[in-house]
């Protein structure tokens, strides 16, 4: 673990106090009242603060164990390839901004709450395709690898679609913006992203 915390500090700490925090609010339900997003009341200008904090819990061992393990495979490597600095930024604001969609969309929907961090998870995802676009992924039920362009393809057009037609009480509009905001902010960050992306792509198939 000393290896992680000196190589990759940020990842590490996120890792490890995502999982501290919500294996605590399993045994404390008085803290995802505090902690989870309640859009009605941010839309108001009130608890804004659940804007990260609902990134810290998460709603059953299944949501954190997928999550965990998602952030395991590409985080590490993620900060390993762009630095701490814009591997943060792009996790903390990839949080927030992937939850506003859903803040305006539910403004007026007192009862709704959202929690769990795969919005960022999936910005952090999206900023890895854009380094390693033909790294291949195994992702259940497929039974062949795929490239992580076509998993993000795939997994954009899945969550346009949940978001608009899904009664599952998953988040997906957090997961699709997560995602979009995973890739303008590398863009932003890391000047010839586009070119590279574009380039391994070329090289592969040109």
């Amino acid at each position: 673990m000393n290896e992680y915390l000196q190589q990759t500090p940020v990842a590490s700490i996120i890792f490890l106090f995502t999982i501290a925090t919500s294996i605590y609010a399993f045994n404390d339900q008085a803290l995802y009242g505090r902690f989870m997003l309640h859009p009605y009341s941010v839309y108001r200008r009130s608890n804004i603060y659940t804007l990260i904090t609902s990134g810290l819990i998460h709603g059953s061992w299944m949501h954190l164990i997928f999550n965990m393990f998602t952030f395991f495979f590409f985080a590490f490597a993620l900060e390993s390839t762009i630095g701490s600095l814009r591997f943060g930024v792009i996790y903390i604001v990839g949080l927030i901004l992937s939850d506003i969609p859903s803040v305006l969309k539910h403004k007026d929907d007192y009862h709704y709450h959202s929690l769990g961090a795969s919005g960022a998870i999936s910005a952090v995802l999206f900023s890895y395709i854009m380094f390693y676009p033909l790294t291949t992924l195994m992702i259940f039920p497929l039974p062949i690898p795929i490239w992580a362009v076509l998993f993000g393809v795939l997994y954009l057009v899945y969550c346009y679609y949940m978001a608009r037609n899904s009664t599952d009480h998953i988040n997906h509009d957090a997961h699709m913006f997560g995602a979009i905001t995973g890739v303008v902010l590398t863009i932003i960050l890391v000047p010839g992203i586009v070119p590279h992306f574009i380039g391994q792509l070329i090289g592969r198939f040109g």
